[in-house]
């Protein structure tokens, strides 16, 4: 059987925006199947040491001109989100409270809040990420009670610590089996791997 692609991201990531379609379009190509793992850069940066790469320094200045400028070149619509940085706990709990119903909503969710976030510029919030859920059929109010849930809590912990624990550091970042690519300039590398199943 074919190594599956694990795709890490935090939904504040432009970057994760940029890379996602192309990634999940590879992936079709390639037959492999796609895993989608969103974590919290915050508790990443914390364990490892890191600090957050887009701030007010003049490194954050040219991270903002790069996205901006890849999204161009990708062709694709980008706008900062209402409020940035923001924080995507709530974000990540739904995802895998979805998920316990069905991977596929849950992945079709994750791309429709980034598409929500970085194409159309919405603040992220619980009431964005409870009426999106809800265009896939996920009931409001059973929602909006998981969220608080402890049990799914502990469970967006695990994944975290277990992205950690993998050697996730920052967002987006990929592995091919148990090989791993950072960051959304990695595209090319990924396709030559899967094409030459190593190199």
């Amino acid at each position: 059987m074919p190594k599956p692609i694990d795709f890490y991201f935090d939904f504040s990531s432009p970057y994760a925006y940029l890379m996602a379609r192309d990634l999940t379009h590879l992936a079709q190509r390639h037959s492999r199947e796609l895993n989608w793992h969103p974590i919290l850069l915050g508790v990443v940066f914390k364990q490892t040491g890191r600090t957050p790469p887009i701030d007010g320094s003049t490194r954050g200045q040219y991270l903002r001109h790069d996205i901006e400028r890849t999204a161009r070149r990708k062709g694709l619509k980008f706008q900062w989100p209402a409020a940035f940085p923001f924080n995507s706990v709530a974000a990540v709990r739904a995802f895998y409270a979805i998920q316990q119903q069905s991977t596929k909503r849950a992945v079709h969710f994750a791309q429709a809040l980034l598409d929500c976030m970085f194409l159309d510029g919405l603040a992220l919030d619980d009431e964005l990420i409870i009426s999106l859920a809800e265009r896939f059929d996920i009931d409001r109010a059973g929602l909006t009670e998981q969220l608080s849930d402890p049990t799914l809590k502990a469970l967006a912990k695990t994944q975290v610590d277990a992205a950690i624990e993998r050697g996730v550091f920052g967002s987006p970042m990929v592995f091919v089996g148990d090989e791993p690519f950072w960051g959304n300039d990695r595209l090319d590398d990924i396709a030559h791997w899967l094409e030459a199943d190593g190199f």
